[in-house]
Order: C-alpha cells, then sequence, then structure tokens
C-alpha cells in the first residue's frame, strides 16, 4: 500500500500544477484537485489504475470538460509508470457530471477535441510548466 500510496503522491505532483482556464491559478489553489481526489490501485504487475475525481469551481462550469482534457493530456505525458486513466468529476459538484465523465473518458473523444487547434492551445497553456 505505500507504494500506491508513493505512486498516488506522484500523480499529484504532476496535475496540481496545471492552471484553470480561466484563471491564474493552480488546480491545487483552487482545490480543483486536492491530495484525496487521487486514487491509485496496482492491477497488474508494474500497472496501475489511476483514478481523480475533481471538483470545478461552479456547478455549471464548462470547463469542466477543458479542465479534464487537461488533466488527461498532462498524465499521458508525464507519467513514468504504465497505468490506465479514470477521470471523474466528484460526484454531485456539476450538473452534467455523466456526460462530461464519459466525454474525458472516451480515447476518440479525447483526440477529436486535441485536434481543435484552439483547444489544443488553451490545454497546452494549462499544462505548461510555468518557467
Amino acid at each position: 500500500r505505500a507504494m500506491e500510496h508513493d505512486r498516488a503522491m506522484e500523480v499529484y505532483d504532476i496535475i496540481r500544477t496545471i492552471r484553470d482556464p480561466e484563471k491564474p491559478n493552480t488546480l491545487e489553489e483552487l482545490e480543483v484537485v486536492t491530495e484525496n481526489c487521487v486514487e491509485v490501485q496496482e492491477i497488474g504487475e508494474d500497472e496501475y489504475l489511476v483514478i481523480i475525481r475533481f471538483t470545478p469551481t461552479v456547478p455549471h462550469c464548462s470547463l469542466a470538460t477543458l479542465i479534464g482534457l487537461c488533466l488527461r493530456i498532462k498524465l499521458q505525458r508525464c507519467l513514468p509508470f504504465r497505468h490506465k486513466l479514470e477521470i471523474y468529476i466528484s460526484e454531485g459538484t456539476h450538473s452534467t457530471e455523466e456526460d462530461i465523465n464519459k466525454q474525458i473518458n472516451d480515447k476518440e473523444r479525447v483526440a477529436a477535441a486535441m485536434e481543435n487547434p484552439n483547444l489544443r492551445e488553451i490545454v497546452e497553456q494549462c499544462v505548461t510548466e510555468p518557467d
């Protein structure tokens, strides 16, 4: 279990510095993500299931999908171990959470979103580490 906890901290370290698409703050500062929102389970030899539950700043936040996208892209790029990634909105914190959960966990829809140059630019700005 110690290993899973270490992995969860690794995940959190990667996502806490992602910036909010509309504000200068990071997701950690806005409490969109907290240490408790990351769960890691070992599912195979050296492979982990990473579950993230994030809390949008407002219940009808149209940026929730975008934040989910940022989380996914950054982790895909930065996670140093093999993983399956599931990203959800914290239950009861968003009016269309089911739709958004589907969208951010659907590889094809994520790929399609990243082909949109405007969206991609926003995601890149959010996930790039400040110098």
